[in-house]
């Protein structure tokens, strides 16, 4: 069979495949993180970037492959999460501009829409990195041109382009020496080869192995909570009230009388509630959805099994409990401030110090769980102001930021700051009376003179920088590079700041402590720098902050 003329329906089932196999290889594609730290979440990022866009694409009810795509690139677009996630919605996005009028696509279009996806993706990074999922795309589209010119049957088109992509990604540690030096491939890269190969499979009518359990059930919950524990929303602005978690462990009796078919069952959970996932294996379904009658969706699920593991909480209980007194002391005006600092960070801490410092919303988030492109585009709504100045504070967010920037209605700019420390000292250089761009360059320059130094631990043995690291040791990061690791992080974190306390220049240190250090070990460090350098000012700070025991601040 031949399949000469790609339809909308194909095309959409080709699209929740290609989402499905990302979702079941996102803990493998985390796992590629060329840092062994505890934040390698390209995985988790894409799978919650493609999920949001192939949400979109089930609610179209034409059969119109340009209006497929376009819905892709919507859902994309606002469920961008980390730099793999905005590149991956860049992607589709190009894609989506060169097919968005036709009705089916040949193997022609569908190689101009890859091209027009690449370029859009190139343009949308400021300094692209070869041997990146960048490398990937481009080498898979430039392999079509010719393939289509040979072949206008879908199948072997797209396993050309499969095979080109899967080529590409053996060559990215290449292209980047760290890839090499670590032993692993891009991540991004693969992710992107992951996607592909659920088209393929789609059209072959293959179905593609199951990878055991992902985190990825986990991880959207974590998401959904993140957006709705912001002060984005009014608590009467939920429209199911109940966040309703359960599994249902499969009884054959059931099965045979109701068969189990997780589309259907996941069409009927979408008619009475939303924030829907639903994950499967041979054993059992696991359901997250908020409902305004719990028990409606866990009837359905007793069609299939016994119901174990449930758990329901009231939401506009906790949000309001949450933001209930910040609203009251903060009632909102029609009139918009003149400007507004959205920032983010991870720690109730530094998420009061921020605000000490002016900051107008704080999203929590960072490391293992990146905010979305439409939880900042809502952030830069709720600061309410004719001007918005943006600090993601996090590398793997400044790409989100700028996209939520672009689709504001208000005049909005980023301060690309990597790292907390870069983002509290671009921050004291804001100045209410002068103009935006006069502030975006004083916090620039401000962010540039910050060191930042970061204690946390390994979760795997590797080599990198000619250190040895073994899994569940600390490691001190110096702007970004690991200089040192010992099994105490106390050792560790001595250790670093010998390496980057330069005694003739550097005046201030500012340390935030994490959430799982204890205070005598801030004593015993608080000591130790006292002794060692008498004319450093030592400010120490509560950050509350996950993965990192310490944050330090250099200047």
């Amino acid at each position: 069979m031949t399949l000469q003329k790609l339809d909308g329906k194909t095309l959409a089932e080709m699209i929740l495949q290609g989402a499905h196999h990302l979702k079941q290889k996102s803990q493998m594609i985390d796992a590629l993180n060329v840092f062994p730290v505890p934040d390698g979440d390209t995985g988790t990022n894409m799978n919650l970037s493609m999920t949001s866009g192939a949400e979109e694409v089930r609610m179209v009810d034409r059969n119109h492959a340009g209006i497929v795509s376009k819905s892709l690139s919507k859902g994309l677009l606002m469920g961008a999460r980390g730099n793999s996630g905005v590149i991956l919605s860049q992607i589709f996005r190009g894609f989506s501009k060169v097919v968005e009028e036709k009705e089916t696509l040949t193997t022609k279009d569908f190689s101009d829409a890859l091209q027009g996806g690449v370029t859009t993706a190139y343009k949308a990074v400021m300094k692209p990195v070869e041997g990146t999922i960048l490398t990937v795309a481009k080498d898979a589209a430039e392999a079509s041109v010719d393939l289509a010119e040979q072949e206008s049957d879908f199948i072997p088109f797209v396993e050309g382009v499969v095979a080109a992509a899967k080529e590409s990604l053996k060559r990215t540690p290449d292209l980047l020496p760290v890839l090499k030096e670590v032993g692993v491939v891009d991540s991004g890269g693969q992710g992107l080869v992951t996607i592909y190969e659920g088209f393929l499979a789609n059209l072959k009518g293959e179905e593609l192995p199951d990878i055991d359990d992902t985190v990825s059930m986990d991880d959207m919950v974590s998401a959904e909570h993140h957006k709705l524990a912001q002060d984005f929303m009014n608590t009467e602005d939920i429209e199911f009230g109940y966040c309703t978690e359960f599994m249902v462990k499969f009884e054959e009796d059931k099965l045979a009388e109701t068969p189990y078919d997780e589309d259907e069952f996941r069409n009927q959970l979408s008619e009475i509630g939303d924030s829907l996932l639903v994950v499967s294996d041979e054993d059992l379904i696991k359901v997250h959805v908020h409902a305004e009658y719990p028990g409606e969706a866990m009837t359905l699920g007793q069609k299939y099994g016994s119901l174990i593991n449930m758990k329901i909480e009231n939401m506009r209980e906790q949000h309001t409990s949450i933001v209930g007194k910040k609203k009251k002391e903060k009632p909102k005006s029609n009139q918009k401030a003149e400007y507004g600092i959205v920032t983010v960070s991870m720690g109730e801490g530094i998420k009061k110090l921020f605000e000490s410092l002016g900051a107008t919303v704080v999203i929590q988030g960072g490391q293992t769980m990146n905010p979305s492109t439409q939880d900042l585009s809502e952030a830069i709504k709720e600061a309410h102001a004719k001007r918005v100045l943006v600090l993601p504070n996090n590398k793997n967010i400044v790409m989100a930021a700028e996209q939520a920037a672009e689709i504001a209605e208000d005049e909005v700019v980023v301060i690309p700051t990597k790292t907390i420390p870069q983002g509290m000292s671009a921050l004291l250089g804001f100045n209410p009376e002068a103009d935006l761009m006069a502030n975006k360059d004083e916090m620039i320059s401000l962010m540039s003179v910050v060191k930042t130094g970061q204690i946390t631990y390994a979760v795997r043995d590797t080599q990198i920088d000619g250190l040895n690291i073994e899994k569940d040791h600390f490691m001190g990061i110096a702007d970004g590079k690991i200089s040192s690791t010992d099994q105490n992080a106390l050792t560790t974190a001595k250790t670093l700041l010998s390496q980057m306390i330069d005694e003739n220049e550097d005046e201030i240190l500012t340390i935030l402590t994490g959430e799982d250090v204890e205070e005598h070990e801030v004593t015993e460090l608080e000591e130790y720098l006292e002794e060692t350098y008498e004319d450093l000012e030592v400010e120490i700070h509560v950050g509350g902050q996950p993965i990192y025991s310490y944050i330090f601040s250099i200047e």
